[in-house]
């Protein structure tokens, strides 16, 4: 066993993290409220470094990290840390988005039903004494087809949370292949662009990905389509889509990202600096929108901790 190395947490986590790794003899620094500037003062004297969404793990630091060997992330996406610049320097990057699969699916689910249900709205005028059933005349998913880009943990537990409903669920992933099962088929990009009804997205945000859904894009698709956004922000143009909401092409939006989200996505801009394309989105009754909260369940609070946990051990262990 590797015991001995010194672990920090510049952010917070569930307990099960720091415990399981003092289990396994790592000496563990819980310091959540540490700013970046005196991360890169201590940070020498680290074998590893837990981070969640608050810090950004740049050049900078690595190099000041002179013992570091990993970096964990608590959570799925990795766009906060340079991940090549650590893997140059021999560092490994950890994350867990094993633990939050099952809450993005179902947040996914939620989002979608919301979306087709008018439940948002239909709540909000029953509050308020309106008794309006054909103005909240709603869509089945049934016989719909759902297309899904990136087939990873968060596409593959919507699609087996689809199952039951009886639509036609199918996916490109550009990194994978052979993964056809019971819940979904594997299709090219051209296919989802012919048959989708509603587009769900699941994939990081790299530069590959930055902007992917832009005027361009929606409009390759046959069909006016709903999306979804459980993944990042900035997967999506707002304005190219807004663009697309006024025009029909997009009959509706559930999203849990924006944008406008910082690196911590607590910090949305406020009153008049509210960008125009997102003042449409939140007057809008064919929008659902939630604060980053996919992945965000009491259950997944400790299976991220948990998952990661168990990586960093297998590997230094």
């Amino acid at each position: 066993m590797n015991k001995g190395m010194d672990v920090l947490f510049v952010d917070s986590t569930h307990d099960r993290l720091p415990d399981k790794l003092s289990q396994s003899g790592f000496n563990c620094d819980y310091k959540p409220d540490i700013k970046p500037y005196d991360i890169i003062k201590i940070i020498p004297k680290y074998d590893g470094v837990i981070i969640r969404s608050k810090i950004k793990i740049d050049k900078t630091i690595i190099d000041e990290a002179t013992k570091l060997k990993f970096i964990g992330r608590v959570g799925a996406g990795l766009e906060n840390i340079d991940v090549e610049y650590a893997t140059q320097k021999g560092i490994k990057c950890f994350n867990s988005p094993e633990g939050n699969r099952d809450a993005v699916g179902e947040q996914a689910l939620g989002m979608l039903l919301s979306l087709f249900n008018n439940i948002l709205n239909a709540d909000v005028e029953v509050r308020a004494g309106k008794w309006i059933r054909e103005g909240n005349r709603g869509v089945e998913i049934k016989g719909k087809t759902i297309g899904i880009i990136g087939y990873g943990n968060m596409g593959g537990a919507f699609a087996q949370r689809l199952k039951g409903f009886e639509a036609n669920v199918i996916a490109y992933d550009k990194y994978k292949i052979n993964y056809s099962n019971e819940f979904v088929a594997e299709k090219g990009l051209e296919d989802l662009f012919e048959q989708t009804d509603i587009l769900s997205l699941h994939v990081p945000l790299t530069e590959e990905t930055k902007f992917m859904v832009n005027d361009e894009f929606i409009n390759r698709f046959k069909k006016d389509i709903y999306i979804i956004n459980t993944a990042r922000g900035k997967v999506i143009k707002t304005e190219d889509l807004v663009k697309n909401m006024k025009l029909g092409k997009v009959l509706g939006a559930a999203l849990d990202v924006l944008e406008y989200e910082q690196v911590s996505f607590e910090n949305l801009h406020s009153g008049n600096d509210l960008p125009e394309a997102f003042q449409h989105l939140i007057k809008s009754n064919n929008v659902v929108l939630t604060p980053h909260i996919a992945g965000w369940t009491h259950e997944s609070n400790i299976k991220l901790s948990e998952y990661l946990a168990d990586k960093i051990i297998k590997e230094f262990t």
